[in-house]
């Protein structure tokens, strides 16, 4: 037995809390910093996304694995930008649009998001009423609850408040994990699918490769981080904190889309079974995998809309309040800010509206977004490039040249991409296939 002496046990109780206080206040910054970066970067994972993802598994196995490891660096390096921009300025996209560039490209890119986004508000809530059927609910009870639900949130809550139920929400992306692990897929042939690049040169493969890219790059993610991070103050000399919970935050974002692709490749490419919506994923999975895959799959599909819907109409209405020099804020009440939120009830209530109406053509809608946000994202990025490089902005944040090259190299890429989406589906809308 050891005997201590009373100052060995003063010495013991005094090092060994100083020693955790010590890494506590090391990783402290970082855990009080995460927030924007995964908020936006999960934002993505909507109902159009889930529906992309759940798509490319069935349609083509695990052979799209290897591209949303490409899209993790892609992502990052797009919200990285994004995120310093609003760290430096302490300004949100909108207003450092509106005080760089013209009046007409500032108008031009304001309409096309705000026709692009709403349109997306109105996918997310038929979303909510899909999921929520699954579990009984019928939806003109469930979207009009939720829509009160977001409208509370955002018009009653702080920043700090919104920003931590947003967090909560991002915690049920977990269940598309444990629906993968029940779909019982072939690990060895996910790390092939993910390692060896598959390319096929037909139109559909090429069709869906840029839906992936497109559905995970969305201007509506770009805009809200570099809002977010401007609201919460974060300084120049802290950013440090915040490129880690961008960074953090994409490795979620793209972890879980890769578990969704899985989910469905082990389970409906095997019997060739196809989907066009996030609900038709959730539906199908039950008979193979057992309800409870179907069930985690449902609630996945709940929480992503419910996140997507808060997040879309309130990005929305930050960039439309920047442009036009308007109060706002979620911190903000009705009389400090009344454009701001009079936008956002908008937004929300035409949004549930018409998400209720019957036989909602909802694929054409999601066709036309997509169209938009194809065209709107080139301009985006091609501008934030221009932003992130003006040094009477950035000071020594400007970007290096090596990172300048690889941002150079996505945002002329994934802009080629996004234009052939476009010609692809209006292709495809006036009847013309192409191929054998």
């Amino acid at each position: 037995m050891v005997n201590l002496t009373s100052d060995t046990r003063e010495s013991a109780t005094v090092t060994v809390p100083e020693h955790g206080r010590r890494r506590l206040r090391k990783i402290w910054p970082y855990l009080m910093a995460m927030g924007p970066g995964l908020i936006a970067a999960n934002a993505g994972n909507d109902a159009g996304g889930i529906a992309t993802y759940a798509s490319a598994g069935a349609t083509y196995g695990y052979a799209f694995l290897w591209v949303m490891l490409v899209i993790l660096f892609c992502l990052g390096t797009v919200q990285e930008m994004c995120a310093r921009l609003g760290a430096v300025t302490g300004k949100g996209f909108s207003d450092l649009v509106r005080e760089n560039f013209s009046l007409r490209m500032t108008a031009f890119i304001l309409f096309a998001l705000l026709i692009a986004n709403f349109g997306v508000i109105v996918t997310e809530f038929v979303g909510i009423g899909a999921a929520a059927e699954m579990f009984g609910v019928n939806r003109y009870i469930a979207v009009p609850v939720s829509a009160l639900l977001l409208w509370l949130l955002i018009t009653r809550g702080s920043y700090d408040r919104v920003e931590k139920i947003f967090l909560v929400l991002t915690l049920v992306f977990l269940s598309y994990i444990g629906a993968a692990f029940l779909g019982k897929p072939d690990w060895h042939a996910v790390l092939d699918g993910i390692i060896v690049p598959t390319i096929k040169t037909d139109p559909e493969y090429l069709t869906m490769l840029i839906a992936l890219i497109g559905t995970t790059i969305t201007p509506y993610m770009q805009l809200y981080v570099t809002s977010s991070v401007a609201e919460r103050g974060v300084k120049p000399e802290d950013y440090r904190f915040t490129r880690v919970d961008v960074w953090s935050g994409t490795f979620f974002a793209v972890a879980i889309s890769g578990f969704i692709i899985i989910a469905t490749a082990a389970t409906l490419f095997p019997i060739g079974k196809q989907v066009e919506t996030a609900a038709d994923a959730a539906l199908a999975l039950a008979p193979i995998a057992g309800p409870y895959a179907s069930y985690l799959f449902a609630i996945g599909l709940l929480g992503a809309c419910l996140l997507a819907g808060g997040v879309l109409p309130l990005s929305t209405t930050y960039v439309m309040s920047e442009a036009l020099g308007f109060e706002r804020g979620v911190s903000r009440s009705w009389s400090e800010a009344p454009v701001f939120i009079g936008m956002f009830t908008v937004l929300l209530v035409l949004g549930a509206a018409l998400a209720l109406i019957p036989n909602l053509p909802v694929i054409p809608v999601l066709l036309g977004v997509q169209v938009i946000n194809g065209l709107l994202l080139p301009i985006e990025l091609f501008a934030i490039l221009q932003l992130i490089n003006n040094p009477e902005l950035m000071g020594s944040y400007v970007n290096g040249k090596a990172y300048n090259l690889l941002a150079w190299t996505i945002a002329i890429v994934v802009s080629l991409l996004s234009l052939s989406l476009i010609v692809l589906t209006v292709l495809d809308w006036c009847g013309v296939k192409l191929g054998g």
